[in-house]
């Protein structure tokens, strides 16, 4: 599964405006420069793991999230995901994954 750049850069710009954050405010929080930020939220620049991570901790989003989409705390969490595995397996292999998931549905541990 490819990356799309201008897909994360547009969640990081929509997560850093929810948080009412000016571009300038975030750079300096992460020490980058403003032009980089943009590029980034443009698709035009990557960002490394490190500043990924900070981003997250100050946006208040998951790596998930700004890579994928996927948001745990989002009622649909996976959902789309698993569906698209689910296609691709034979109906014996969809029954071994459904009673591997029922098991660890039904036990105590998180």
């Amino acid at each position: 599964m490819a990356l799309d750049y201008s897909v994360i850069g547009q969640r990081i710009k929509q997560a850093r405006l929810a948080k009412n954050m000016t571009q300038e405010d975030l750079a300096e929080m992460i020490d980058i420069s403003v032009a980089f930020l943009s590029r980034v939220e443009r698709g035009n620049s990557h960002i490394n793991l490190k500043r990924l991570n900070q981003l997250c901790g100050l946006l208040d989003v998951t790596e998930g999230y700004l890579l994928n989409g996927a948001s745990n705390s989002d009622t649909n969490y996976l959902n789309k995901e698993f569906s698209e595995l689910l296609s691709k397996c034979s109906p014996n292999k969809q029954k071994l994954i459904y009673n591997v998931a029922q098991v660890i549905a039904d036990s105590d541990f998180e």
